[in-house]
This record gives C-alpha cells, structure tokens and sequence, in this order.
C-alpha cells in the first residue's frame, strides 16, 4: 500500500508540558500518543535550532554538517563569522532522497532551507530568512500564490522585548497563518511527503516562560499571563488537529509531530569572558566605558592579542576560542599546549558556582571528541552552564570586579534556555500502538522516514530507523 506522511513541527515543543502537564489541553497530540508511538527525542550538541532541524532532516550531525550555531567563524581572524542560513547545508535533506525516488515533497518553515532548492515539489523557506522581496520560495512564482492565502508572516521580528502582549498577539496571527497556508499546500498540491515547523513554540518560552515556572527566579503570581504558553500550545494543537482532519482516518496517511529540542527556565547568565580575565587568560588593553561584546571590542582594537590566550563567544551556550600559535594572526598558544589548556579550562570552567556558591552542572564538549567528524571551524570547547539552567554572557563590563553572575540577559528579555529533549510522536499507516519508546536522537527521524517509505537508507547517515515496521 503507497504510503503519505505528514510532519508537524513544532519548534522546542517542550515534552514535560506537551506530554505531561498540559496534555489535556493538547488533545490532538494526546490522541496521536495513544494511537502510536511516542517519545522524548534527544537533541544534539549544542540543543539550538541551529544545526538541530538540519541534524534531525539529514540523519548527521552538527560537525558533519559543519554548524555549531547560528553563527560559526568564517575563517581564522578574530572578527569574521558567517550565519548559518542553507547555503551552509551540503548535506541531502530527507526530501532531497525522497525526491530523487520520484515521491512529492511539501516542505513548509523549516530552519534553514534559505534559499530554497529545488525538489519534487514545492517549498517555503524558513528562519532565517533574510526578506520577503527576494527569492523564498520553490517555485519561485509560489510566493504570488502565498499572498491570496494569508499574509504571510516567517517568523516574529524582535521576540526578546518588553512589548509581551504585542509579540504574544504576533505569535497567534504567525501560526494561524502559517496551519492555514500547510492546509492549502495539502489541499493543491500533490505530496508524498509533508514537512512543516512552526516557530512560535520557541519564541514563546523566551518571552514568557517567567509567568508560567512557578520556580523561575522572576515569576509573577497573579499576572495576565500566567496561561499564556498553556493557551499557546493549546492553539498549536488545535491548528495541527484542523490541518490533519481530513487524513487521520486514511489508512495511507502517518502523521508525526516533533520538536528539535526541549525548553526549561534559565536563572541567568555568567559573564565568561570576565571571568577569563580575571583568570589570566583575555587580556584587554583597557576596560569597555559600557558593557560590549567581543565582537565589538576586537574590531575597535582592544583586546592585547599578546597576552590572550582564550576568549569566548556568548549565547545560550559559550564557543570558547584558543589564540593557536600558526593559526590565529597573532597567536600564542603553541600547538603542542592545546590539549593540556583544554583539560586546564574544562576543570576550572565545570568548578565554577551559581551566584549561591552552590556547584552546577556544567558541560564542557571538544567537537573532536564530540562529532563523527569536523568540518569547517568549530569553537575549541562548547561549554554548557548549569546543565542549561544558565546561559553565556559574551559581553565585558566595564567594571573589574562586578558580578560574574547577571539576571538580565545582554541581547534582550529572555526567560528560557533550550532543553536536552524535544518530542516525538507517530501514529497511522502501519504504525504499531506501541505507547513511549526510550529515548533516541532525533538523528535517528531521517531514516525512520526513508523506512516508512520503504526507501534505501544512505549508507553515510549516522541516524538509525526506529524499529516500527
């Protein structure tokens, strides 16, 4: 029997909420549960939409993919990065092996696939995307068609502000948009296979998730927003169960919802190129008049590249940089101390503490030791804080001895970090009852849909297929 599949996804879909707290009011995923298989997928290292998507619809990972974030260094000087838009992507994606099967492909928002390429099909590319004037979708005159569906909106401009109900209010008029679009592709178009991702799930968490953990360092009680995710994700799932109505009961037709990572509350931000400095590793030539990134302290000069050994990059994770004798312009590590540097490092940055002076589980990964394989420049050491309760502050104070431990993120309002697991769940078209599997990476989702369609699985994806059929 010819088989269809539909993929909802729904970006850092966190499964705590969506499996167990919330559950009644995600009827629609309750029901796929248990109708299917479902599960907590691993995400990978570092858990950021950037590489996760491409990770999960490539079967590979983030060193073979060459992506360690959304911004990845160009080459060796100090200030060159590139963003990881899909150019980047050099790997076949799930569709680009189904179409080369001669099967029809509708892919619809997901991370990375500007600008769109051809397929079997059609696309809507997805974040990042740089505008809608250009070239966004395949075929190109598809975006014409677009603006008698919807105005269409990729994704929320400025997400990190203080303006809550108005981004909250945009975050509703995206999703609307974007499951009535999915509905309308499903509805003109032939398709095989169905893949689209929403992003307000994530937006959501960063914007609000203060008004929904009880636990969180900034929660207030008694506020308008206290439900607002919990609405949120209900929308969510009542959209998916509008758009997948009319196929649930189609013996051909599997539906499969999944998230690239998970979200918990963040407690706050440790200052980490202070903290080098104060540890003899950066050193600048004179203190910031205001809080500045490395970024801008290296173009305006002031970082002593003499007597710099380490400096690092924020975000939710850190990407810590050796100044390599050989490799860097002015660099001074010899090659033969990386290792012994990276053991030091790892040490001190896992002993660091939590602004109480209690330990935190903090992880320290070298991509060579991380990855298959490394291509492109990866960061020396990738350092997670507190076990992603705690993110990188990549910006200097101006003054020496302030707090190493900040409450106010230096990029915007933000209340949540990413989480190790994102979701899965299946169900139809053969698709055995079976409840929750063990967790698996979501490298493993790529096969296990070239299996569904009773396709070869290319010999170099890292990913294994579920064992379902």
């Amino acid at each position: 029997m010819p088989r269809k599949l539909i993929v909802v996804g729904l970006d850092c879909l966190e499964p705590s909420l969506a499996f167990e707290r919330w559950a009644d009011c995600m009827p629609n995923l309750t029901r796929l549960r248990e109708r299917g298989v479902f599960a907590r997928m691993r995400s990978t290292i570092p858990p950021i939409t950037i590489p996760a998507w491409q990770c999960m619809v490539t079967g590979k990972d983030p060193g073979t993919l060459g992506m360690y974030g959304f911004r990845n260094r160009k080459d060796y000087s100090y200030d060159s990065f590139m963003f990881a838009d899909g150019k980047m992507v050099r790997e076949p994606r799930v569709w680009d092996v189904l179409s080369r099967a001669g099967l029809n492909n509708i892919v619809l928002g997901v991370p990375q696939t500007w600008p769109p390429r051809p397929l079997k099909g059609v696309m809507v590319s997805g974040f990042p995307l740089p505008d809608t004037e250009g070239t966004w979708t395949y075929p190109a005159t598809l975006k014409n068609e677009i603006a008698t569906v919807c105005d269409y909106i990729p994704d929320v401009e400025e997400f990190r502000s203080e303006n809550r109900q108005e981004i909250l209010q945009n975050l509703i008029d995206m999703a609307e948009r974007r499951f009535k679009l999915a509905a309308h592709l499903l509805k003109t178009r032939p398709w095989d296979f169905f893949m689209m991702v929403e992003m307000g799930t994530d937006r959501i968490v960063h914007l609000l998730w203060r008004y929904t953990d009880e636990t969180h360092r900034h929660y207030q009680a008694n506020h308008p927003l206290n439900n607002a995710i919990r609405d949120y994700y209900a929308l969510c799932d009542k959209l998916m169960g509008e758009l997948i109505a009319p196929y649930e009961n189609d013996p051909e037709v599997a539906i499969a919802v999944v998230s690239d990572h998970g979200a918990r509350g963040m407690d706050g931000g440790v200052m980490i190129n202070d903290w080098l400095i104060r540890q003899g590793y950066l050193t600048l030539k004179e203190r910031p008049k205001e809080p500045l990134g490395m970024g801008k302290l290296i173009k305006a000069g002031a970082v002593d590249w003499s007597r710099t050994r380490v400096w690092a990059e924020g975000g939710y994770y850190s990407r810590v940089q050796f100044n390599i004798k050989g490799r860097e312009p002015q660099g001074i590590v010899d090659p033969a101390e990386v290792d012994a540097l990276a053991a030091e490092l790892s040490e001190k940055l896992k002993a660091i503490p939590d602004d109480a002076g209690r330990p935190m589980t903090t992880h320290v990964y070298r991509p060579h030791d991380t990855y298959k394989v490394v291509n492109n420049i990866p960061p020396d050491l990738i350092v997670i804080f507190g076990d992603l309760g705690w993110r990188s502050i990549g910006s200097v104070s101006p003054v020496a001895d302030a707090p190493l431990h900040v409450f106010e993120n230096d990029t915007g309002p933000d209340d949540a970090n990413h989480n190790w697991h994102g979701v899965f769940a299946m169900a139809g078209a053969g698709v055995p009852k079976q409840g929750e599997l063990e967790a698996f990476s979501l490298m493993d989702f790529a096969p296990t849909v070239l299996k569904f369609f009773n396709k070869e699985i290319p010999a170099d994806m890292q990913g294994k297929p579920l064992n379902l059929w």
